[in-house]
């Protein structure tokens, strides 16, 4: 297939998806080639996510909900491409309904693979999907594909083990029109927690490799004296400060780290021990930590940068997957 792959992106936030389906950018020193995709529909509900979106591809996305997208208007395409909602699968609250509204907005996904029959879909969502439920929940989202047609495969990919500066699992599903006989392989890291030579795979990427000098930030993003003393006081299997070891990837950024306080399970930095002095990641830290080049703008307040940020998925991640699955459509 050496044509462009006709890409439709829908639940694209703020486009790190589809950033790494383009390829064509810079991210920490390494050029990520431009891949044969072409988006000709995106879609997100999020008007701040979609203003960022705009303001960094030629495509322009569409402000709506998928429940009220006209699926039969929608142009045709190859590949449908999809991180939908995932925090009713997150297992850090087990607590929550695994099958809310949001939960069930893959069944959006299925009813435009029924109707529009594209050749291929990309799903993605969190880690927790695979594991809750002891994977009845993933074997329910996969039971719904298979019904349209589709062949699915899947698998849980590290962020680390691709160069990202972050330890972040998610589970990628990979779908091909059953007529065509496909058999999509996920591409193997190129990189590993200790480095293995032997295997040619180099070490995680360092956060040091993209904060140069933590200190280094408006002091709005610094923690209180009085914060500190609370983390201090905290209970003993609360989450406290969990300061990044900057030898290593961050642990997962999410969404909400406008909000983050030290005795959450978010990533913080300590900039100085001696003084107890603690910070939060600046919003271009956040971006760069998710594999965004430092060209890539965001719309809207700090807050709504930070949602965009944890809730994208990292463009350098799904230039792997999607230069797998174009590898193997050229070998056909």
């Amino acid at each position: 297939m050496r044509k462009k792959i006709k890409t439709a992106s829908i639940f694209s936030g703020c486009g790190g998806s589809d950033l790494g389906l383009l390829g064509r950018f810079d991210f920490n020193n390494k050029k990520y080639t431009p891949l044969p995709f072409e988006i000709v529909f995106a879609l997100d509900n999020d008007p701040k996510a979609v203003a960022t979106y705009n303001r960094n591809f030629n495509r322009a996305a569409i402000a709506e909900s998928i429940e009220k997208c006209d699926i039969r208007k929608m142009p045709d395409f190859d590949l449908l491409v999809g991180g939908f909602p995932c925090q009713s699968f997150s297992t850090v609250n087990p607590t929550k309904n695994p099958f809310d509204d949001r939960a069930k907005l893959y069944r959006q996904m299925a009813k435009i693979l029924k109707i529009k029959r594209p050749s291929f879909f990309i799903a993605e969502n969190v880690k927790g999907l695979a594991l809750l439920n002891k994977g009845k929940i993933l074997a329910k989202v996969i039971k719904e594909f298979e019904k349209q047609g589709y062949d699915v495969v899947y698998k849980i990919l590290n962020a680390a083990d691709f160069g990202v500066p972050q330890r972040r699992e998610r589970v990628f599903l990979v779908g091909s029109r059953k007529d065509l006989h496909f058999d999509f392989v996920f591409p193997d890291g190129t990189y590993s927690q200790p480095g293995i030579e032997s295997d040619g795979k180099r070490k995680w990427v360092a956060l040091k490799e993209i904060i140069e000098n933590v200190e280094d930030a408006d002091k709005k993003y610094y923690f209180s004296k009085k914060a500190v003393e609370g983390m201090k006081k905290a209970k003993n299997n609360m989450k406290r400060g969990l300061a990044q070891d900057l030898d290593g990837p961050s642990l997962t950024v999410t969404s909400h780290l406008a909000k983050v306080s030290l005795n959450s399970r978010d990533p913080v930095l300590l900039v100085n021990p001696q003084k107890e002095l603690y910070r939060r990641f600046t919003p271009r830290e956040a971006a760069s930590i998710q594999s965004f080049p430092e060209s890539f703008e965001f719309c809207g307040s700090e807050a709504d940068a930070y949602r965009q940020i944890g809730n994208a998925i990292p463009p350098v991640l799904m230039w792997y997957v999607a230069s797998a699955l174009a590898k193997q459509l050229s070998e056909l």
